[in-house]
């Protein structure tokens, strides 16, 4: 199980429910939860505990009294960290023991989850170690936290940014002593993340500093003192993964059959054979392939495959018009989802479409980034899109921006906002328990905006024109091909270089976007959860149609899943099929 961030990496949601700003560090519990009973003590000491870890995730949540803190990645932090872990995953198999209630059974199964996937990472593949990445993301990350959101007055909260950024050095100190002989794919990322942070706090954050100073020269002072250190410092780490860490990076990303079986019942609750699944995901790929190929057929009669799909890509927008040209999306989709009673839409605000911050540039290409579960102020939500990088060479440029042709970015949108990520964000209101607020399965959130792009256009999204189906489609060979390379990169020994052919000669991207797709498996190695969670979702609708007979609808489907939160879709199937045995798939 994973913690929700924002909707991005993981899922940012939103929450009716008060929190104090400064309440001595304890976190709100839910009016579900009101009741003080030894599992819901062990809830709020759970998420006490991880957001003293890592208070950037509180404030992420929406929890501020941690604004003025930084993650400690120290090797001393990290080694007690594991132990209150243990001790932890203790006490709640003692709980689980004793009987409890329906919600707080759901609940536990996902902290057990959480727990034991925390764990793996910390304990057993020692991320910390080995990956470069979560270290200079966090710096830039931590701080637009508290920038992008209005949830204090700005002098506020730039006293929490200049407290925060002290904290940053000691953050890429800890890289220096912590990380050994990491993969070079990691390393890359890093160097990519560490550079554009650079000029993200000498321009971005200095801007915004200023304007949030306003006449404090004192506070502009004390900020800039330690803004330009912290820009140095990411200056000194940039060139320190580039000349020394490189050199020195020759590390295995892969995990291994088990520890990726764990992981996958850890986050997923899945515990599908990997032989079994893998033939899975390789069946869907080669459906999902013949399917394009004879939809290529009719958006250009007598031109191969490959041309066919150029005819999509060949319109797309410049990096200057990137952002107009997501934007544009979002009211048309928005407006099918009502027209066609898709599902209910409890708001009228909509997410600001932005460019993907330095920082977040890990080789995504949109992303959802909306506010913690109790966040009760500063509700927007922003729906990025990556711009080419600058330094890039013009054909590099040219083959990042075919992939937001038109077609394909009507599904990104779908994906990311409607009826995708955002609208998850705009129920989370309505979760039933604090835990459900705060984790969630990829397979449930990324599952759900993955079957969302075929759901819609099965529904009529695009009325029948074959360039919507094959972006559709185009959009399934991808998560198709994540599936078999992730697997393969991490229990069959395949390379990137051979993932990235495979995302090139199987799913039709261009040779860049392959390669960073390719990588993105190195360090993402579950990233199957897209197809997974998708098919999984199908499985239970059907199985829930059965069920309602003739008082099914597709609306009232949507409106009870996207109701229950994150679970992963098996404790989704109880939710909704109470007394279900069936399986998943």
């Amino acid at each position: 199980m994973r913690r929700l961030l924002g909707l991005t990496l993981c899922a940012g949601t939103a929450s009716g429910v008060a929190c104090s700003q400064k309440d001595g560090g304890k976190t709100a519990g839910d009016s579900s939860q009101a009741a003080s009973t030894p599992f819901s003590a062990f809830v709020d000491t759970y998420f006490d505990s991880l957001y003293s870890f890592t208070p950037t995730a509180a404030t992420a949540a929406g929890f501020h009294q941690y604004d003025s803190r930084l993650d400690d990645l120290s090797a001393a932090t990290m080694t007690r960290r594991i132990a209150t872990l243990q001790s932890q995953l203790a006490r709640l198999d003692s709980l689980r023991a004793t009987k409890l209630t329906a919600d707080d059974s759901i609940d536990a199964a996902m902290l057990d989850g959480a727990i034991h996937s925390e764990l793996q990472d910390e304990s057993t593949l020692k991320s910390w170690q080995k990956n470069p990445m979560g270290y200079v993301a966090l710096a830039g990350g931590s701080v637009d936290l508290l920038m992008k959101r209005n949830f204090a007055p700005p002098a506020e909260r730039l006293q929490s940014v200049t407290a925060r950024l002290r904290g940053i050095p000691p953050v890429l100190a800890a890289m220096r002593v912590n990380v050994s002989n990491p993969p070079r794919e990691f390393t890359d990322l890093a160097m990519r993340i560490a550079g554009g942070s650079v000029g993200f706090f000498k321009n971005d954050v200095a801007t915004w500093a200023r304007d949030a100073a306003g006449t404090d020269t004192m506070a502009l002072r004390a900020f800039t003192a330690v803004n330009d250190s912290v820009a140095a410092a990411m200056q000194s780490a940039a060139k320190w993964l580039q000349s020394d860490l490189m050199l020195k990076s020759k590390g295995s990303y892969a995990i291994g059959a088990q520890e990726f079986a764990n992981k996958l019942r850890y986050d997923e609750m899945t515990d599908i054979p990997l032989d079994r699944l893998l033939a899975i995901g390789e069946a869907d790929l080669e459906k999902n392939y013949k399917d394009f190929v004879a939809t290529a057929a009719k958006v250009a009669p007598g031109k191969n495959v490959h041309d066919a799909y150029a005819v999509l890509m060949n319109e797309h927008p410049t990096a200057a018009n990137l952002i107009p040209s997501a934007k544009s999306t979002v009211e048309g989709i928005r407006k099918f989802l009502v027209d066609h009673q898709i599902v209910d839409i409890p708001s009228e605000v909509r997410p600001i479409v932005t460019e993907t911050p330095p920082y977040a540039r890990n080789g995504s290409f949109a992303s959802m980034d909306t506010p913690g579960a109790y966040e009760t102020k500063a509700t927007e939500a922003f729906y990025y899109v990556t711009p080419p990088e600058k330094d890039w060479d013009a054909k590099h440029i040219e083959e990042h921006l075919r992939l937001f042709n038109p077609s394909v970015m009507q599904l990104i949108t779908v994906h990311e906002v409607f009826p995708g990520h955002y609208l998850q964000f705009i129920y989370a209101k309505q979760f039933p328990t604090k835990t459900r607020k705060l984790l969630a399965a990829a397979s449930n959130a990324e599952g759900w905006a993955h079957y969302a792009e075929q759901m819609m256009v099965d529904e009529g999204l695009g009325a029948g024109d074959p360039k919507i189906r094959l972006a559709q489609l185009e959009e399934a060979l991808l998560r198709d091909c994540r599936w078999v390379v992730g697997m393969k990169e991490h229990t069959q020994g395949m390379t990137v270089e051979q993932g990235a052919k495979l995302f090139v000669d199987k799913c039709f991207q261009e040779p860049a976007n392959g390669y960073e797709e390719a990588r993105r498996g190195a360090y993402n190695p579950t990233y199957l959860y897209y197809t997974l969670g998708k098919l999984e979702i199908y499985k239970l609708r059907e199985d829930y149609k059965k069920a309602k007979g003739s008082a099914f609808t597709l609306r009232e489907f949507h409106d009870q899943f996207v109701k229950q939160g994150g679970v992963p879709i098996k404790l989704m199937r109880r939710l909704l099929l109470p007394g279900d045995t069936a399986s998943v798939l």
